[in-house]
């Protein structure tokens, strides 16, 4: 079997760990790489660079920005009594492209998983109970994965911000637009039953 150059074989392994890249991508990419104009790859490591340096957390509620605090935070149009949290930056976006939600996020980055060792400490946890000692936040919208770690999260963080004066609310969950009855599951299902609202 011929040997591979050692310069692609660490590059398809570095590529590799990337999520949702397996072997065979990667070695796609490499010699895809490989036949890519040198002003092109370096623009690629430039710009993997530039993340890299560039790119920080939020002070206040731990997105990923290029400033801090972040564009969101700093919007004075922005409801700063309404406090979103998610589990990832990449929800924030998700939630923005919906172009219905005006007020401001929390990112926990990741959810409680004690079989994957995370803990609440683990988690920007502490920050968001802190964000809350002013009084001047009337809403916490819990904006968590609908499975097991979403849902242990969020019942966890519905304790940590007991308080008669904050209403704390859970995204609704049922049927996908466009989606048919006869095809959805019974959780599904079952969820949008539970979450019906007056029409």
């Amino acid at each position: 079997m011929a040997r591979v150059a050692e310069p692609i074989a660490k590059l398809v392994e570095a590529l590799g760990k990337l999520p949702g890249i397996g072997p065979k991508s990667a070695q796609r990419l490499v010699y895809h790489l490989l036949h890519t104009p040198n002003e092109e790859v370096k623009g690629l490591a430039e710009a993997i660079l530039t993340l890299k340096e560039k790119i920080g957390l939020c002070s206040i509620c731990f997105n990923i920005a290029d400033c801090d605090p972040c564009p969101v935070c700093q919007d004075k149009e922005r409801d700063h009594s309404k406090i979103c949290v998610v589990e990832r930056p990449s929800d924030i976006v998700a939630l923005e492209r919906t172009g219905k939600y005006g007020g401001v996020y929390h990112v926990l980055h990741g959810t409680i998983s004690p079989g994957g060792g995370i803990g609440p400490e683990q988690l920007k946890i502490k920050e968001l109970v802190a964000r809350l000692q002013d009084g001047s936040v009337s809403e916490v919208i819990l904006a968590t994965n609908p499975n097991l770690e979403g849902e242990a999260t969020a019942m966890y963080l519905r304790r940590m911000v007991l308080s008669p004066d904050m209403r704390v609310s859970r995204l609704a969950r049922g049927l996908p637009f466009g989606a048919d009855l006869e095809y959805a599951d019974d959780m599904t299902l079952g969820q949008a039953l539970e979450d019906r609202r007056e029409f």
